[in-house]
């Protein structure tokens, strides 16, 4: 037994160099370890000091005789941020920890970067750490599983976010460089890149719980085969190999599909701010849930507006972290997509969107959009698939959709009364908000 894990420690290289032969000599195939470090509580090199290269590179040495390889994820960040503090942010933090030791780390080590810099909301910018990294094997890490986005209860198809994020183009170098570009290696070249998943099987019969589920497990699969795929071919092919090649219900259940995460986020959290969750499982509507909490996750709203300042200007300067393009592109709030607007700055309940209306007005209609959307565009849909669709099936999924209705109703209502006790502003067209 050893009395430390410092990975410079000769000790306790030798102690690893052991244990992977030992390894090998049973599963002569082994592929190499996966290693989450110094992330949520979790001890790892800055428990001795050490930075994340020094313990890859220990872990990588063991290996390399054997070709294995270290995958080493880059969820590292301060878990016990004082609220009131307005300038550490959990986005920054990958690439902090991270890009300073690009080029040190071993060639059969791959760091394994989360799409977004938080952590799989259901909308979030490009984690700038991918490309970011120049010398370094990286992959990037997508989630199945639908941790913030329903927990398979909700249909919330991912395929769409993904392609979005895999076509995001980085503009590395004042040159246009797609993420999937970085992801099949055809960019940077290096030994080894990809994409990777936390996946969503689990002990249910169809093995995803909600059977329209399966469809993100399967999406998944055909993108990182060939990341150039369109959401509408990966659906479609799905579609029919599940259910049927008559129009008709290719054309319903691609439907309702397709605009799922669109309505998911209509009804959740808006604009990009992201969390609004109970803590814990992570599951319904708490807008407050994680806001005075250590975990870095806040809105910052306000009696005037809300959202996080991200900007170099005048906030955490997370915007800096980006290729000159694209930071500039997100530091402008007269140019950042209104997708992500909250993501990137604290903005007035009174300033106008694009389409017109008010921000304040905006999470108001969305919110009763996304529960009206629920009824039309999936449960009336689905519907009309009784008798043509296997009946376990149709039973099944239709119990999903109206569990999926009622819980829609309340993360409506959890927002808009939250947000309306919170500024005194009244929706213009004056429906019920508690």
């Amino acid at each position: 037994d050893l009395d430390t894990a410092d990975p410079l420690d000769e000790g306790v290289k030798l102690w690893w160099k052991n244990k992977a032969k030992e390894i090998y000599d049973f599963i002569p195939d082994f592929g190499g370890f996966l290693v989450k470090a110094d992330s949520e509580f979790r001890p790892g090199p800055f428990t001795y000091g050490r930075n994340h290269a020094d313990g890859a590179n220990m872990l990588a040495e063991a290996l390399e005789p054997f070709g294995g390889i270290v995958i080493w994820r880059c969820f590292v960040y301060n878990c016990l941020q004082d609220w009131r503090d307005r300038k550490t942010d959990r986005a920054k933090a990958a690439y902090d920890n991270f890009k300073p030791l690009d080029g040190l780390f071993h060639d059969n080590v791959v760091l394994q970067i989360k799409n977004g810099p938080m952590d799989f909301q259901v909308r979030e910018p490009v984690s700038p750490l991918i490309g970011g990294l120049e010398k370094t094997n990286h992959v990037v890490e997508f989630q199945i599983t639908q941790e913030y986005t329903g927990q398979q209860i909700h249909l919330c198809y991912l395929v769409p976010m993904w392609k979005e994020i895999l076509d995001f183009d980085t503009r590395i170098g004042g040159e246009s460089v797609t993420v999937k570009e970085i992801v099949n290696g055809s960019f940077y070249k290096n030994k080894y890149s990809g994409m990777v998943a936390v996946v969503n099987i689990g002990n249910d019969e169809n093995w995803t719980g909600h059977q329209l589920a399966q469809a993100n497990f399967y999406g998944f699969g055909r993108l990182a085969w060939n990341p150039h795929l369109t959401s509408d071919s990966i659906t479609d092919e799905w579609v029919k190999m599940t259910f049927s090649n008559e129009k008709e219900i290719v054309d319903a259940i691609s439907h309702m599909l397709l605009i799922s995460w669109s309505i998911y986020e209509k009804y959740t959290t808006p604009l990009g701010i992201g969390w609004m969750v109970n803590p814990g499982h992570h599951y319904g509507p708490n807008v407050d849930g994680y806001e005075y909490d250590k975990w870095g996750t806040y809105h910052r709203a306000d009696i005037n507006g809300i959202g996080v300042d991200r900007t170099v200007k005048s906030g955490t300067g997370y915007t800096g972290q980006y290729s000159k393009e694209v930071k500039e592109l997100y530091e402008d709030i007269n140019t950042c997509p209104e997708e992500l607007l909250l993501f990137f700055h604290h903005v007035p309940y009174s300033r106008k969107l694009k389409s017109g209306v008010t921000l304040i007005q905006h999470i108001y209609n969305t919110h009763f959009e996304g529960v009206e959307q629920v009824e039309e565009d999936l449960i009336k849909k689905w519907c009309n698939l009784k008798g043509k669709v296997e009946e376990e099936s149709f039973n099944h999924v239709l119990e999903r959709l109206n569990m999926q209705l009622e819980h829609s109703k309340e993360w409506r209502d959890v927002i808009n009364t939250y947000f309306y006790r919170k500024t005194g502003i009244n929706d213009q067209l004056n429906r019920k908000i508690h």
